[in-house]
């Protein structure tokens, strides 16, 4: 049985879209500006109204409550949302290791969130979506902001994670090092449709 199972997925013109991961296999998703790879993200994690199934495990997305749906299936998306005024005030939990794993210590969890660069809301945002234990991860471009050093951070942080999780991930990415490094499939998103493109070197 898959982990995630997308069968017959439309969405703003875009569709159909089928499509099934494995436990611990990452996609990355690459296609033209427009061409719809946010709004499939959304989709996928029911943010977005579409037709279609999506399935977790075999259960339907229809029969998952949407919150408990969310925190199995974690978006994250190119700008995060913050609502408190320090970075503590949005985790449940911390955990040490994996701030260490990107660059930061426990003092990163009461700075003000108003004074966070880019590179560090992003990266703090990941750490958030993680906490939830999501078995699918769907990542909107989660490197973009950041300096190579930080990416391969977060790349690391990602890979042990997915390790120990078995969890599956769609990954929006332009970098074609880094889909090589990451990917197990890569995909192309055109033109309304889903195309696999072969991942070589």
């Amino acid at each position: 049985m898959s982990r995630l199972r997308i069968e017959n997925l439309c969405y703003h013109g875009v569709g159909p879209i089928d499509l099934a991961l494995e436990a611990s296999e990452l996609v990355a998703l690459s296609g033209p500006s427009g061409a719809g790879k946010t709004l499939m993200l959304r989709s996928i994690a029911d943010l977005e109204p579409h037709e279609g199934f999506v399935y977790l495990d075999g259960m339907n997305s229809t029969d998952i409550r949407p919150p408990e749906w969310r925190r199995k299936v974690g978006m994250l998306p190119a700008e995060s949302q913050w609502w408190g005024d320090t970075v503590r005030e949005h985790f449940r939990e911390i955990n040490e290791q994996w701030l260490e794993m990107i660059g930061l210590d426990r003092t990163a969890m009461w700075w003000q969130v108003n004074r966070l660069s880019t590179g560090e809301r992003q990266r703090l945002a990941l750490l958030r979506l993680l906490c939830n234990r999501p078995k699918v991860l769907l990542l909107d471009e989660p490197t973009a902001n950041l300096d190579v050093a930080n990416i391969h951070r977060v790349e690391e942080l990602l890979k042990n994670y997915i390790g120990e999780e078995q969890t599956s991930v769609v990954w929006v990415s332009h970098d074609i090092e880094q889909i090589h490094r990451m990917a197990t499939r890569h995909l192309v998103l055109e033109n309304g449709k889903l195309s696999e493109k072969l991942l070589t070197g």
